[in-house]
């Protein structure tokens, strides 16, 4: 047996390569290649995105009539991994990358739009400059003047920079400390001060509303006859009391006596009180009307006590002797006198 790994084989001296028939191949003669997708991309057909890297049995084929500096540009073909719908893309060795064609939009193409317009707009520069001298002077002193620009914000940020190394950042920091320590200690005095200030009004207002109930009570104490006649029933002598009250008594019995007169008083009564004369014993055997007189005795209090002395007849009642003032007395005057007329 020969040796498998041949390098040099052997050929005949009378070998012609030129007689060795050709192959007649098309010139778009497509080869089936295993690729990976070089960018991401979206089918336009069913929306299904392809990430960059997924694995595709490929269709490849030569472009024809396009060369990039002698170069040949291929062209691939793959299918949706979903509806199967064909995507081409070629090479573009010009920007040493890949170019969609159709079937698919490429993903994430915002760095690469921004290099192409400059680019264009580089050119497009480039192209004015060779035509136009001034327009180069113009181009030459607009640049001079950015990059002034950019010298003095760097020079700026430099000197800021240094000033910033200088600051003591820990004593600045101390500073807001102490002060925010100082802040809470003064709102805490003032909080004291407003509770403190409340208690005080909370004591004022106890005490002002216990003296007000003091003297409610000895207002009711003082107006306990309101009633004006009830000072003609009350006796004076009833007990030890305050001397204001006493005193209160005192100018009630007064005004009284000066309006009307004095009802505790002998002979007071004796213009109104008509006194019954004893009649014959044959021609009214009935008792007589008893005779009464009336000796009060009045004290500062203004309660007078009258003792009535009647007369007993023989067959007439004896009036029944008043505890009570001098108008009761009077009623019982005026009952014996229609008794007696009857």
């Amino acid at each position: 047996m020969s040796e498998r790994k041949v390098l040099n084989k052997y050929y005949p001296p009378d070998f012609d390569p030129s007689k060795i028939p050709k192959l007649k191949l098309p010139k778009d003669r497509q080869y089936v290649v295993r690729l990976m997708a070089p960018f991401n991309m979206r089918c336009k057909t069913c929306g299904e995105y392809i990430y960059k890297g997924k694995k595709f049995n490929a269709r490849k084929e030569t472009v024809q009539n396009e060369l990039y500096l002698g170069l040949p540009i291929f062209r691939f073909y793959i299918k949706c991994t979903r509806c199967l719908a064909e995507i081409t893309f070629k090479t573009d060795p010009e920007n040493t990358d890949y170019a969609m064609e159709h079937g698919a939009t490429r993903n994430f193409q915002a760095e690469k739009l921004i290099e192409e317009e400059e680019k264009k707009i580089q050119q497009e520069r480039e192209e004015e400059e060779l035509n136009n001298p001034m327009k180069v002077l113009e181009n030459r002193t607009r640049d001079s003047k950015l990059e002034m620009e950019v010298l003095e914000n760097l020079q700026e940020l430099k000197e800021l920079n240094q000033r910033q190394a200088q600051v003591d950042f820990e004593g600045m920091l101390d500073k807001y400390k102490e002060m925010e320590r100082r802040q809470r200690e003064r709102e805490l005095e003032e909080d004291e001060r407003e509770t403190k200030e409340m208690l005080e009004r909370a004591l004022v207002k106890r005490l002002r509303d216990s003296d007000s109930e003091e003297e409610t009570k000895d207002q009711s104490r003082k107006h306990v006859a309101d009633n004006p006649t009830d000072i003609l029933t009350t006796d004076r002598s009833t007990g030890p009391q305050g001397s204001s009250s006493v005193g209160v008594k005192k100018q009630k019995v007064e005004s009284w006596e000066r309006s009307v007169g004095g009802l505790g008083v002998k002979g007071a009564l004796g213009s109104l009180v008509k006194r019954k004369k004893p009649a014959d014993s044959a021609c009214k055997p009935a008792a007589a009307a008893p005779r009464q007189t009336t000796d009060t005795q009045t004290d500062h209090s203004g309660a007078g006590a009258a003792q009535p002395e009647s007369s007993k007849a023989s067959n007439r009642q004896p009036v029944a002797s008043q505890n009570g003032s001098s108008l009761s007395l009077l009623g019982a005057y005026t009952d014996s006198d229609d008794s007696n007329s009857d």
